[in-house]
């Protein structure tokens, strides 16, 4: 199995940026990155000296854009592209229009500007006034500008479910819908082209399960190459124009002009320019399918479980299938084209109907109009859902019902051949008493700041301090949250009408400026009586740790909350000596221990009042010991089991998930994951005389010092039998946020496109970066074919468990299946939030956990190791466990990438270099010579 393969070379991970023709591997975030130093190339190609702007605002699944961008900043500066972070979505959206204007004023340097614009779909609702206005305006010379939307239809990463297709067509702006990483590259191109032949701004649908896929794309000058239409318009060619001064009745003719003639050249565009194809045009129609972006991959992907496995047997069965790159507005000509014949149409889209209301208008009353179905059936009935976002699953039922339960078509009967059923029906995964959910990172200063009076009612807010909301008691009644930037506005409308006399807000630095400093203006001027307590920790926590434009120095900010009204001001901080005179302003500076005392004193305090608490993130402190620019503190904490009596004080007082317990032969015990302590030191509160401090070196500098078993000297390990398909297989992940899975997923997708695999992954992250659920999809498919990122329902080759309790969940064990499925797995219990805080939540039995896995797996070939135990006795570090694994399924004969493409991927990820390669032979060994191991251990 995996004999090395010939690795080309040389190969750096910059490729991704600067080859000009070939295959490159990238995930969607970079994809963007791409679009921007392409379309200079493309322009540069064609004579024009133009330049790119990037402005837009970090969440979910955008979060990572300003990062790429900055990272990239020496490549971006070669090819004149501008990043400037946004301070809020809509001034972001207003910078952009600001590009456009370059020839407005004296003195461009450039031919045109293009613009990108980026925001997830709340921040597209905030955009609302911005996009109207400036997309009546236009665009700039040579410019153009793509808005490109984080649409998140299953809320993995948003407080809601959302699409922006509605609000884009509101406001007359065409929609380009990218369905994997090449249409990202390839659309963006094709959406500056379009924005400049119509003039207008064109919104770039960019879901979840795209920007945190990765795959591969191909690049090269001639790839994408803009055909421009011509449209007449009063009878002479339109040409678009930039409005940046016309205001009132003379943008009713703006408003004629884009609704008859702009959008006309943006159907004409998508016609000339092949962005919606009919993929299949059978002969004899029976079903035409319509759909568009990643739904279509979908649609591929139920087509296959039902066993069609070609455009050939699709055509032979009756089926078509028009896939349309432009969903706003709709092409009519190829719509027509298409349904002409057809007895039948099934939209397959996301959410509410969209390019089925246009569908249904283009064709209606044409002379062999099909019948046309999505949402529902001829009769009324549910067909496909209208909420969440669809899959292969929902989409091959929705077939099965329109085309028949046999799906036996003549050809195919006479072939002898029948067709796949879906995979049957398993019985019910277990019900856990607990379960994997976001919680605070260990040393989180809301594990502390958050706390509040008992009885106190609480607003939550966007941030990772929305996490209250389940954190159980302790931390006030918290009742609601506001979108960004409204809270405590609430209270405002709700306070006249309760005898509740007070009311404490919580609210983020980053929201602070972003737009929360107008929520407390606006609480002062209704003299309404409220604690802010801003929670300054000076990052972006929940979206990456990205640095707040905009934000201030705790002094600046007490300043302007002075000049605000603000009745009384607050500090608390967990180093009071970074202070010295205890005084900020008229604010006096207390210590941590003084959070409560603090809120009571403020709460009694009429109008507005204010609670600044400083404290570093905790993820950043890891970020930055990690890379050695922040100094581990000469302590440490330890608790003696033997007079330890579990009563979990200690976690109630400090929330902290490296303050675990542990079930020992005398009961429940508590001990401090020393691997994991971030020194915050707040589980000292509790008056407990099994803790104890050491002082002296820390003990993390010492599991990281590099005093790691040393592998065996003339290390020689068999290549394992290979016992699952080589060529096309797929494996999902599971684990915790914030250990590594995503930077498994990352190598081994790199690993596998090293040696030439057709290679797709997908992370579905969102706030699980917060000890939360992580499940990561890695499929690698023949060269040429395309389908969803994402494993589907028995589709699983490898179920690589590095946490049972998110691998057990119903949603997630639905990928394994008794005849397909390997299962390594580690049986590391690791507590989760709830566990640490309520002693009476207890870890699942193993036996239940291994049980419940063996059942829908293959349990002959299932491997079962305690990874994060054994990592840290060999390594010194429990994050070396997930690549340990990754070692002992590719030495079961589980994972068919090659191991040197492994290791080779590991150096190119450029972290932990040695001791990750050293975890991934240790993780081989076990398998190979497990007494080898275990006499190493021994030592």
């Amino acid at each position: 199995m995996n004999a090395p393969r010939d690795l080309p070379e040389p190969f750096a991970l910059h490729q991704k940026f600067t080859l000009a023709e070939g295959p490159i591997y990238l995930n969607g975030t970079q994809a963007l990155v791409r679009v921007m130093l392409d379309q200079r190339r493309l322009d540069q190609r064609n004579g024009l000296n133009t330049a790119g702007f990037v402005c837009g605002y970090p969440g979910s699944p955008v979060g990572n854009v300003d990062g790429e961008m900055a990272d990239n900043k020496p490549l971006l500066d070669q090819h004149h592209i501008v990043h400037r972070t946004g301070l809020n979505e809509e001034l972001a959206a207003t910078a952009a229009f600001g590009s456009q204007a370059l020839h407005e004023v004296p003195g461009a340097r450039y031919d045109g500007v293009f613009a990108m614009w980026f925001g997830k779909a709340p921040g597209v609702d905030r955009s609302g006034d911005a996009f109207h206005h400036h997309n009546f305006r236009g665009v700039g010379r040579n410019g153009g500008v793509l808005a490109v939307a984080g649409d998140d239809p299953h809320a993995r990463s948003t407080i809601f479910p959302s699409d922006s297709n509605g609000a884009f067509y509101k406001f007359f702006m065409p929609v380009l819908a990218p369905g994997n990483i090449q249409e990202v590259i390839d659309y963006g191109l094709h959406g500056y082209a379009l924005s400049r032949a119509a003039g207008l701004w064109v919104g770039f649908k960019f879901v979840t399960d795209v920007a945190d896929s990765a795959g591969v794309a191909w690049v090269g000058p001639d790839r994408v190459r803009p055909v421009l239409p011509q449209v007449l318009f009063d009878g002479a060619p339109l040409k678009p124009v930039f409005r940046p001064n016309e205001a009132g009745p003379p943008l009713i003719e703006a408003e004629r002009r884009i609704a008859t003639g702009q959008l006309e050249i943006a159907r004409r565009y998508a016609a000339l320019n092949g962005l919606n194809r009919i993929v299949v045009r059978p002969q004899s129609p029976r079903l035409g399918i319509v759909t568009s972006g990643k739904t279509y991959y979908d649609v591929r992907q139920a087509l296959r479980d039902l066993g069609f496995t070609s455009d050939e047997a699709l055509a032979e069965a009756g089926i078509g299938l028009l896939k349309m790159g432009m969903i706003y507005p709709v092409e009519p000509d190829i719509v027509r084209e298409f349904a002409r014949g057809m007895p039948e149409l099934l939209v397959v889209e996301d959410k509410r109907p969209f390019l089925e209301l246009f569908l249904k208008d283009i064709l209606y009353g044409s002379p062999d109009q099909p019948r046309i179905v999505g949402k529902q059936d001829e009769h009324g009935a549910p067909l496909l859902p209208v909420h969440g976002e669809q899959s292969a699953d929902t989409i091959a039922r929705a077939l099965l019902k329109r085309l028949g339960s046999g799906l036996q078509h003549p050809v195919a009967l006479a072939r002898g051949r029948l067709l796949n059923p879906l995979p049957a029906a398993r019985r019910a995964p277990i019900m856990l008493s607990t379960a994997r959910t976001p919680y605070f990172c260990s040393g989180c200063p809301h594990n502390s700041s958050l706390k509040a009076p008992d009885g106190s009612i609480v607003g939550a807010g966007i941030g990772c301090h929305i996490m209250d909301l389940w954190m159980g008691s302790g931390f006030g009644v918290v009742k609601g949250y506001t979108q960004m930037g409204g809270e405590g506005s609430q209270w405002v409308g709700l306070a006249p009408f309760t005898d509740t006399p007070h009311f404490f807000q919580n609210l983020g630095d980053g929201t602070f400026a972003h737009s929360g400093s107008l929520a407390i203006r606006f609480a002062v001027s209704s003299k309404t009586n409220v604690t802010y307590k801003i929670l300054y920790n000076s990052t972006v926590a929940m979206t990456g740790g990205q640095d707040i434009l905009g934000g201030m120095t705790v002094a600046n900010m007490v300043k302007l909350l002075e000049a605000e009204g603000v009745a009384r001001i607050l500090v608390t901080t967990d180093e009071t000596e970074r202070y010295p005179g205890k005084r900020v302003g008229s604010a006096e500076v207390w210590p941590r221990e003084r959070l409560m005392e603090a809120q009571q004193l403020l709460a009694k305090v009429p109008g507005v009042s204010v609670l600044i608490h400083d404290q570093q993130c905790a993820t950043e402190k890891r970020r930055m010991r990690k890379r050695g620019k922040l100094e581990y503190k000469p302590r440490s904490t330890i608790i003696n089991e033997r007079v330890c009596e579990g009563c979990g004080d200690c976690g109630v007082k400090s929330n902290c998930l490296s303050v675990q317990p542990v079930e020992t032969p005398f009961g429940r015990k508590t001990q401090i994951h020393q691997s994991s302590c971030n020194q915050d030191f707040s589980c000292l509160q509790g008056d407990c005389p099994s803790f104890a401090t050491v002082e002296g070196p820390a003990l993390q500098q010492k599991l990281r010092s590099g005093q790691r078993v040393p592998l065996p000297t003339a290390l020689a390990l068999p290549e394992p039998k290979p016992l699952v398909p080589q060529d096309a297989f797929s494996v999902c992940l599971t684990g915790i946020g914030g250990t590594g899975v995503v930077t498994v997923n990352q190598i081994l997708g790199t690993a596998a496109f090293r040696c030439g695999m057709n290679v797709q992954t997908y992370d579905h992250t969102g706030s699980s970066q917060k000890a939360g659920p992580v499940v990561s999809h890695l499929k690698v498919m023949p060269h040429g074919s395309g389908g969803s990122p994402t494993v589907g329902t028995g589709g699983a080759d490898l179920y690589l468990v590095f946490d049972p309790l998110v691998a057990v969940s119903a949603h997630n064990i639905a990928v394994a299946s008794p005849e397909r499925t390997i299962a390594v797995v580690s049986t590391t219990a690791v507590p989760t939030g709830e566990m640490v805080a309520n002693k009476a939540k207890l870890y699942p039995a193993a036996s239940q956990l291994r049980d419940e896995l063996d059942g829908v797996t293959r349990k002959q070939h299932n491997v079962w190791l305690d990874a994060q135990n054994v990592a840290e006795r060999l390594m010194g570090d429990h994050l070396a466990s997930n690549l340990l694994l990754v070692g002992a399924a590719y030495q079961a004969g589980a994972l068919p990438i090659p191991a040197d493409a492994i290791e080779d991927a590991i150096r190119l990820n450029g972290t932990a270099v040695d001791m990750n390669i050293e975890a991934f032979r240790w993780g081989r060994l076990l398998i190979a010579q497990p007494g080898t191991v275990e006499q190493a251990l021994q030592q």
